[in-house]
């Protein structure tokens, strides 16, 4: 069924390979080789776009982040977001770094699989340093230094549990904002879970960042009416 994403990607006149259970990408390196036997010039984006070029997108939205802050005079205190393939993750992290951002980071993890025989925390540490090095920070990062909470990955990846519609749900009703069923709903249903249970301080200023996937929503359009 083209729906969601995939409609938007065939309307927009993708060629798609579908690779059935290796949907982290293990095909690809076949499909270029392929393709350059054609004659084809091949830029492969990894799982998630979580390379180093993918981490410099949140570098800079973290530099943003810091001037809106200041512009308004706020402190945040936790930032809370959804972590999958780890690029979002370490661009934040460097950002926090680079820009003195007093804040915790609070990353919600959404898929229970590893990438490539790697952990999430391990595909994070990879992405920090290499960009450690690139910004010539006087630092280097341990897997001590990479939190993801794990609390709400159960359910496995691109499966809607009945918390995570509540939120969404909750979220469009109450803000008119539209969470996706993947990755912002989960992580908005963990935050919100957090502060019910009291695990964020009285007074903390918290900070959700959505990272979009609207066009997801229209593909749990059952679970979610």
């Amino acid at each position: 069924k083209y729906d969601g994403n995939l409609l938007l990607s065939s309307m927009l006149g993708a060629h798609i390979h579908f690779t059935g259970q290796n949907r982290k990408g293990e095909d690809i390196p076949e499909h270029k080789k392929e393709l350059e036997k054609k004659g084809r010039k091949v830029c492969v984006v990894p799982y998630g776009g979580s390379n180093f070029t993918g981490t410099l997108g949140f570098v800079n939205a973290a530099s943003e982040l810091k001037k809106q802050l200041q512009s308004l005079n706020l402190q945040i205190d936790y930032v809370f977001f959804a972590s999958s393939s780890g690029g979002t993750q370490a661009g934040l992290t460097l950002g926090r770094e680079l820009f003195a951002m007093n804040c915790r980071l609070f990353p919600v993890n959404i898929d229970k699989e590893n990438t490539a025989g790697s952990s999430l925390e391990e595909n994070v540490l990879q992405l920090v340093n290499q960009g450690a090095e690139e910004f010539e920070l006087n630092k280097r990062f341990s897997l001590e230094d990479i939190y993801v909470n794990h609390d709400y990955e159960e359910p496995g990846y691109g499966n809607l549990a009945e918390e995570e519609a509540a939120a969404i749900k909750q979220m469009a009703k109450l803000e008119g904002i539209l969470l996706d069923p993947v990755y912002t709903g989960r992580a908005f249903a963990g935050m919100i879970d957090q502060l019910e249970r009291k695990n964020i301080p009285e007074g903390a200023n918290v900070l959700f960042w959505h990272t979009g996937g609207l066009p997801a929503i229209f593909s749990y359009a059952n679970q979610l009416k």
